[in-house]
């Protein structure tokens, strides 16, 4: 298992999206599904508050709840490595530190835990300065409900300005950057988010991956697919370009007999920058496809890059 940076946290090479938990998967289905990821190994999973607030009838926090009732019925607490999220919920927006105190405690009663083993800032929140941010945090940190903290959809000038801020006043640090990245939407990742995580020696942990869905090959020209992201699959990846690259990686798979999933998130682990991705599915048939194991030589990571 990978150890993350500046950490004795040691996770499995996919962290399991829960955005889908109350969303595209009700919360028998994503019990089976969080089982299922136990069972191929997994042990890192990656929630938010906000989830799934957009959809209709859900006000937020729906993905915690679930897991929360995943962990009481189970007990398994300890063999998973939980990150959170705070700024993006409309009832708990930005990084004040009265909301992220409030937000923490509100994230500690849907998980039903007494500890978030990472806890994000979901985006940048430029009206509130980053000393009571980071101050705010390092709070939770010490009181023993947060042991670390990491950044999200941050540029590599505001973390630097994040880190410099949490050395001179000896707060605690952001480990990690989740920053969107696949192999269809490689920019600002490449120039920006990987130049990050090397100048400051943190774990990059991606998101959107699979480019929603895209990249799971169900996408063909001129095909309507059944999915929630299918309109916005068609607006931002649909493209001659793209369709290219499908045909590349659906080749790889077949001559490994993997999914196309498994190897765009292969070909992801060998970017620099890279410590582990992350990747969501609402069935198991989905999830089977993902945690498959696969090893790309690095001609073939070239083509597939095109």
């Amino acid at each position: 298992m990978p150890k993350l940076v500046k950490t004795d946290l040691d996770v499995s090479n996919v962290c399991f999206g829960g955005n889908v938990f109350g969303w595209t998967a009700d919360q028998s289905q994503s019990f089976e599904l969080l089982d299922r990821f136990m069972e191929l190994g997994g042990n890192f999973v990656d929630t938010a508050d906000v989830y799934s607030a957009w959809k209709e009838g859900n006000q937020g926090g729906e993905s915690e709840t679930i897991i929360g009732n995943y962990l009481k019925k189970t007990g398994k607490r300890t063999d998973l490595v939980i990150a959170t999220k705070v700024a993006m919920l409309e009832t708990r927006k930005g990084l004040s530190a009265k909301n992220i105190a409030l937000a923490c405690e509100d994230s500690l009663r849907r998980l039903q835990t007494d500890y978030i083993d990472i806890y994000y800032s979901h985006s940048d929140d430029l009206e509130t300065p980053l000393e009571e941010t980071l101050e705010a945090f390092d709070q939770l940190v010490k009181s023993g409900k947060v042991r670390y903290i990491a950044a999200s959809n941050y540029t590599f000038d505001r973390l630097g300005e994040a880190m410099t801020i949490s050395k001179e006043n000896n707060f605690t640090e952001y480990i990690a950057l989740q920053n969107r990245y696949s192999l269809v939407a490689r920019e600002p990742y490449e120039s920006d988010g990987a130049k990050s995580v090397t100048e400051y020696n943190i774990s990059g942990l991606p998101y959107s991956t699979l480019g929603s869905g895209f990249l799971s090959g169900k996408y063909a020209q001129g095909a309507a697919v059944d999915s929630q992201r299918a309109e916005g699959v068609s607006n931002n990846y649909a493209t001659p370009k793209n369709f290219e690259l499908l045909t590349r990686l659906q080749e790889i798979a077949q001559r490994h007999s993997v999914s196309s999933t498994a190897l765009a998130l292969e070909w992801l682990r060998m970017q620099p920058g890279v410590s582990v991705p992350l990747a969501s599915g609402r069935t198991i048939e989905q999830l089977n496809a993902l945690m498959q194991k696969v090893s790309l030589t690095s001609e073939e990571a070239s083509y597939l890059a095109g």
